[in-house]
C-alpha cells in the first residue's frame, strides 16, 4: 500500500456528479485518479485519466486489470455491475468503497437507525428493472462487494440525501429558489404543515472529501454518512434566509395537499424533503455518529443551501423541474388554499 499522498484511485463512474466531486477532490490531494465509464454524463475532471467502457459487457475492466489500485470507489446501482467488479479487481484492489443508500433499511419508521438495522432482502436478479426496487439493488451490490473483499477491505457507505451545488435532481435547490422566487405578487410561499419531520442533506463535497480521506487512511467498516437531523421547519427557516424572503409563509395541511395530487419527496408537481407516510418518518433521520466518528465532517446547512441557491440562480429560468412545483401549480394551490380556509375569499 501506498503512502496517504499519492495513491491510485479507480473510480467506477466519475463524471456525473457525486462521482465528479470524489475525481476532483482526489486530484486536488495529489492522488493518481482514474475514471471508468461510458462517459454519457460528461468528462472526467481535468487531471484524470479516463477509460471509456460500458459496465454491462464482459471485457468492461480489462483495461484496468493490468496493475494495482489502492482504492476503488463504486456508486452503481446495479448488482451484475457490481458483480462483475467486484470480480475482476479483488486481487487488483487494496480496499473497495461502495456508495450505499439508507434505502437499503426494511424499516423507516423509526428515527436514528444504525447500520445494524434490518435490511430488505436482496434483488435476486442482476439489473433493477426500476426505482422500486432500488433499495433491494443497492443490498445486493453490497453483499457482491462483502463476498469478495471481506469486512476488512470493504468500505460500504450508506449515504442520506444528497445535496449542494449541481443537484440535478431539484431537490435541495427548491426550497431556497422558491423563497427566492415567489410565484405570487404578495410573495407567498406554500410549504408542508409537518412540524415534526426531520431532514438531513449531506452536501455532495463533504461526503466526497469523506470519501477521499477514509480511502487514504483504508477505512473499512459500514457507516451512515448523512447530514445533520434537522426538523423541516428548520431547515425550511434557513432556506428563507438565504433566499432572502419576507412575504407571507402559507402551512398546507398534509392530508389535504395528498388530496390535490400534490406527491411527496420529489417528482412532478412535488415538494421535496417532504414525506407524510409515518412508515417513513425516520428515513431522513438516520444515526451518522460512527460515520463522524470516522472522520465525517459537514458544513452548515445554510452554506449548503446558500450555494446551491447561487447554482439555481445560474440556470435557465422556467426550465421543468425534477421536483417541486410549478409557478403555475404554486399560485393554484395557494388560490385553492384561501378558498378552502376562508370560502367567502374573493
Amino acid at each position: 500500500m501506498r503512502s496517504a499522498a499519492g495513491m491510485r484511485f479507480l473510480i467506477l463512474g466519475g463524471t456525473a456528479w457525486l462521482g465528479g466531486h470524489v475525481a476532483s477532490t482526489a486530484l486536488a490531494l495529489g492522488h493518481q485518479v482514474t475514471c471508468l465509464a461510458r462517459g454519457s454524463s460528461g468528462e472526467a475532471p481535468v487531471g484524470a485519466a479516463f477509460v471509456r467502457a460500458d459496465r454491462t459487457q464482459p471485457d468492461a475492466y480489462d483495461q484496468v486489470t493490468g496493475g494495482q489500485w489502492d482504492v476503488v470507489i463504486d456508486l452503481s446501482r446495479q448488482p451484475g455491475q457490481v458483480k462483475g467488479a467486484v470480480a475482476a479487481l479483488a486481487d487488483r484492489a487494496g480496499v473497495y468503497f461502495f456508495v450505499s443508500s439508507g434505502n437499503v433499511y426494511a424499516d423507516h419508521s423509526t428515527p436514528g437507525q444504525d447500520e445494524d438495522g434490518a435490511l430488505l432482502p436482496a434483488l435476486t436478479g442482476d439489473v433493477m428493472e426500476s426505482m422500486d426496487t432500488y433499495g433491494q439493488a443497492k443490498v445486493a451490490c453490497e453483499q457482491h462487494v462483502m463476498r469478495a473483499f471481506g469486512p476488512d477491505r470493504a468500505l460500504i457507505a450508506r449515504v442520506g440525501l444528497i445535496g449542494g451545488p449541481g443537484d440535478i435532481f431539484d431537490r435541495t435547490g427548491y426550497w431556497p429558489l422558491r423563497f427566492a422566487r415567489p410565484a405570487t405578487g404578495d410573495g407567498a410561499v406554500m410549504v408542508p404543515d409537518a412540524p415534526n419531520l426531520p431532514t438531513q442533506v449531506i452536501d455532495v463535497r463533504d461526503l466526497a472529501a469523506w470519501l477521499v480521506h477514509a480511502g487514504s487512511r483504508s477505512l473499512h467498516g459500514i457507516f451512515n454518512a448523512t447530514g445533520e437531523t434537522v426538523l423541516l421547519p428548520g431547515h425550511l427557516d434557513v432556506a428563507r434566509t438565504v433566499g432572502g424572503h419576507t412575504g407571507p409563509v402559507v402551512a398546507a395541511d398534509q392530508e389535504w395537499l395528498l388530496a390535490q395530487g400534490v406527491q411527496e419527496w420529489m417528482g412532478e408537481r412535488s415538494l421535496p424533503l417532504w414525506l407524510a407516510d409515518p412508515h417513513w418518518r425516520g428515513f431522513n433521520a438516520n444515526d451518522s455518529s460512527k460515520a463522524r466518528r470516522a472522520g465525517l465532517t459537514t458544513r452548515p446547512l445554510d452554506e449548503t443551501l446558500a450555494d446551491t441557491l447561487s447554482w439555481e440562480m445560474s440556470r435557465e429560468r422556467g426550465r421543468a423541474r425534477l421536483a417541486g412545483l410549478s409557478d403555475e401549480d404554486e399560485r393554484a394551490l395557494l388560490e385553492a388554499l384561501a378558498h378552502r380556509v376562508c370560502p367567502g375569499f374573493g
